[in-house]
C-alpha cells in the first residue's frame, strides 16, 4: 500500500532531502511549496508531486489540503529564519508565528481526522535546537519563540492524538543550506535522516518526543 506525505517547504534545503528520501521509500510525495514553479521543478526531479501552499494564508491552506488525496505522513518542514533582536521587526514576528505555529497547527487539524479513521498517521514538526528551553530559546529574532511553540504544540497535539498517530519534533543539527549556509558541517541529506526515520516510525515507534541524530532531546 502506498502512503501519501506532505513535505511543507520541500522545494529546497533540508525539506527537499526528506521529500527524496520519502521518495525513494516509496512513498507518495507531495512538496509544498509557496513558490508554485520552484516547488513543481523539485517535485519533478524526484518523481513527486507538488502543490502551492502559502502557510500565512489560511485559504492556500486549505485549497493545497483540497487537492491531495488522504495524507497520512505530514512533515511541518517549512521555516523562515529572520534577522535582528525579538522586538526589532513586529512583521517578522508575526511571519515566523504564522508560518512555523499557525500553518501547523492548521495543517494538524485538516489532516488527523483522515489519520484518525485510517488508524495511521504520521507527523513530523522540524524544529531547532534553538526552540529548545534547555539551550535557553536561542536564535535571531522571533525564530526560536516560533521553534519553542512548535515543540509544544508537538506535545499537547500527542495527548490529544491516538496512538496510532505518531507526532514528534526533530531538530536537523547545523545544515548546509540557504538558511544554515556554506559553513554548516552536516549535508541536507544527513540533516534530513531523522525527519525521514519518524515520518516512517512503526506502531512500537515513540510519539510526543524530540530527537536529534535518531536520539532522544531535551526540551
Amino acid at each position: 500500500m502506498t502512503r501519501t506525505a506532505l513535505v511543507t517547504g520541500g522545494n529546497r534545503g533540508i525539506g527537499f532531502a526528506i521529500a527524496s528520501g520519502l521518495t525513494s521509500k516509496g512513498i507518495d510525495v507531495v512538496i509544498g511549496s509557496r513558490d508554485a514553479v520552484a516547488g513543481r521543478d523539485a517535485a519533478h526531479r524526484i518523481g513527486a508531486r507538488s502543490v502551492q501552499l502559502d502557510l500565512q494564508d489560511r485559504a492556500s491552506t486549505e485549497a493545497a489540503i483540497s487537492q491531495i488525496d488522504d495524507v497520512e505522513i505530514l512533515v511541518n518542514n517549512a521555516g523562515v529564519l529572520g534577522t535582528g533582536d525579538l522586538f526589532s521587526d513586529d512583521a517578522q514576528f508575526k511571519a515566523s508565528m504564522e508560518v512555523m505555529v499557525d500553518g501547523p497547527y492548521h495543517l494538524l487539524k485538516a489532516v488527523t481526522p483522515y489519520m484518525k479513521r485510517n488508524g495511521y498517521g504520521r507527523i513530523v514538526n522540524v524544529s531547532s535546537g534553538w526552540g529548545a528551553f534547555s539551550d535557553g530559546v536561542a536564535g535571531p529574532g522571533a525564530y526560536g519563540v516560533a521553534k519553542a511553540a512548535l515543540n509544544a504544540l508537538t506535545v499537547s497535539a500527542a495527548r490529544a492524538l491516538p496512538e496510532t498517530i505518531k507526532i514528534n519534533a526533530m531538530c536537523p543539527g547545523w545544515v548546509r543550506t540557504r538558511m544554515g549556509g556554506s559553513s554548516a558541517s552536516l549535508s541536507a541529506e544527513e540533516g534530513a535522516d531523522t525527519a525521514i526515520w519518524l515520518a516512517t516510525l512503526p506502531e512500537t515507534g515513540p510519539t510526543g518526543m524530540f530527537f536529534r541524530d535518531r536520539e532522544r532531546i531535551g526540551w
